[in-house]
């Protein structure tokens, strides 16, 4: 088993109560949730090292950034953590690439590394005040990735962007995560952005934690029915592959080939990256393939996962198609589980009215 992204035991009084946290995360994306004001932003600010009163130890990749007992408590600049607050925090007198470089030691491949990954070649002479909310999250994305950090914090990187800006955001977070396999501590109120993002979830409650572990598995927890009250979102990256003015849809390409039509958005161009949304109560279950109905998205699942949700059942489906992905989340009642009798293993189809699919 390889070594753990990040070891946690720490300490820090805050004003209503002691944030005491004590985890051991893997060296991937961790989803960090819990309600407003459960200590998601203290506990990244104590791992950047902002907030000298954090008392313990953490470990990021095996590299000691705080050892109380041993009187050690790296500086913020020398725990190469990248850092991404939610107002994105760009020098509004630097260009796009002068932001990007600061701090990265003339780590001149890194910085291009970075801006690619971002693609954010077309804007590297431009200045933070011309860019939109999306732009500057790429970046402040790029230039924490510039600094090569062994670990990186985002504090709800698409929490105070537009509707309209958040899908130009997820793939690119996507693509961080699979092509620089960096640890990430990533705040979010989304159930629905932990699910599409990451592989471990941390949640948080009055500045305890209150469950760790693969997000789907603790969908049940009192933390995430709370979160999921609201409904859960499918969240799914792909690109642009048709419009069909004719017939009002547009077609977007998801993973493996799969694709799914959505109300025609002929502004977004061909091969563009793009965000589509599901609600997990807007799918509906059928035990035999659908004919006759108005739905033009069918798939063949698998259900892999069955868990009651408050008053809901979740169901977690995978194509039947054997490594095929996504995943989906869907919700039903306890009734309907019992009618169609579904069970974990159980082949069914899931039917999705193109009007039910949303760019975000």
């Amino acid at each position: 088993m390889s070594a753990p992204g990040l070891e946690i035991d720490l300490t820090l009084p805050l004003p209503h109560f002691e944030l005491r946290v004590k985890t051991s995360l893997p060296g991937s994306l961790t989803a960090v949730m819990g309600a407003s004001g459960a200590g998601k932003t203290s506990l990244l600010e104590a791992v950047a090292g902002l907030r000298p009163q954090a008392r313990g130890r953490i470990l990021a990749q095996e590299a000691v950034l705080l050892d109380s007992r041993t009187g050690l408590a790296l500086a913020p600049e020398r725990r190469r953590v990248g850092y991404v607050p939610q107002d994105a925090g760009l020098f509004p007198h630097l260009s796009v690439l002068e932001n990007v470089r600061f701090g990265a030691r003339a780590d001149a491949a890194a910085v291009d590394s970075a801006i690619d990954t971002l693609e954010l070649r077309a804007l590297v002479a431009r200045r933070p005040r011309s860019l939109s909310g999306g732009e500057r999250q790429r970046v402040a994305l790029a230039r924490a990735l510039a600094t090569r950090p062994r670990l990186l914090l985002l504090d709800e990187p698409l929490a105070a962007l537009d509707v309209g800006l958040r899908e130009r955001i997820l793939p690119y977070l996507l693509r961080v995560r699979d092509e620089w396999k960096t640890p990430v501590l990533y705040v979010t109120h989304n159930v629905g952005e932990a699910l599409a993002l990451a592989g471990h979830l941390l949640l948080l409650r009055d500045g305890r934690v209150e469950a760790t572990g693969a997000p789907f598995d603790l969908l049940a927890t009192p933390g995430m029915v709370k979160a999921s009250e609201d409904g859960v979102e499918n969240l799914f990256p792909g690109r642009v592959r048709t419009h069909d003015p004719a017939g009002g849809v547009t077609s977007v390409e998801l993973s493996a080939g799969q694709t799914i039509a959505l109300p025609l958005a002929a502004d977004r161009a061909l091969g563009m990256q793009v965000t589509i949304a599901v609600r997990a109560e807007d799918v509906i279950v059928s035990k035999g393939l659908p004919e006759g109905i108005s739905a033009r998205n069918i798939y063949e699942v698998r259900v892999t996962a069955l868990s009651r949700t408050g008053p809901d059942v979740t169901l977690r489906c995978a194509p039947a198609a054997t490594g095929k992905t996504p995943d989906w989340i869907v919700r039903v009642t306890p009734a309907a589980v019992a009618s169609l009798g579904l069970e974990v293993g159980q082949r069914v189809f899931l039917a999705v009215k193109s009007h039910s699919v949303r760019l975000v």
